[in-house]
Formats: structure tokens, sequence, C-alpha cells
């Protein structure tokens, strides 16, 4: 599984360092170093949806504060 986090500027500006951390964090946490696969990319040209998020190429609009959910909807639910 392949989940890329857009760092440009304005993702930046609404958490995408806190978005990337969280998500470092919790991939740890559930032992999925070898099935999740995190990345950065520059702008995905929907900078007024939130921090871009796409999960093998499905796009995401996730906030900091909603990345816990996001993460067991959207990894934890399809990763086993």
């Amino acid at each position: 599984m392949k989940v890329t986090v857009c760092i440009g500027s304005s993702c930046h500006l609404k958490g995408s360092r806190q978005v990337v951390e969280q998500l470092q964090e919790l991939i740890r946490k559930n032992g999925l170093e070898d099935k999740v696969e995190l990345a950065g990319t520059f702008c995905m040209g929907r900078c007024q949806e939130g921090v871009c998020v796409t999960v093998d190429d499905a796009f995401h609009s996730v906030s900091p504060e909603r990345v816990p959910a996001f993460f067991n909807e959207y990894i934890l639910g399809t990763s086993e």
C-alpha cells in the first residue's frame, strides 16, 4: 500500500507535517512498516480541500485532527 501526503506550501500551512508525523507513528505502532510505504509529494492540484493524501491513488482530504480516524478506516482497515 502506498500512502502519499502533499507537502506543498498550501498543504504545509494546513498541517501536512503533523499529518506525516502522526501517520509515521501510527504505522510504526501497528507494525505496518513492511506493508505501508509513506511518501511525500508536492502539489496534487486540490489545494482548497485541505491536506491532500492518496492511498493507492484514491484521494482523501485529511486534517491533522482526523488522522487517527483516517488511519483506522483507510489504512488499517485495508492493510490486512
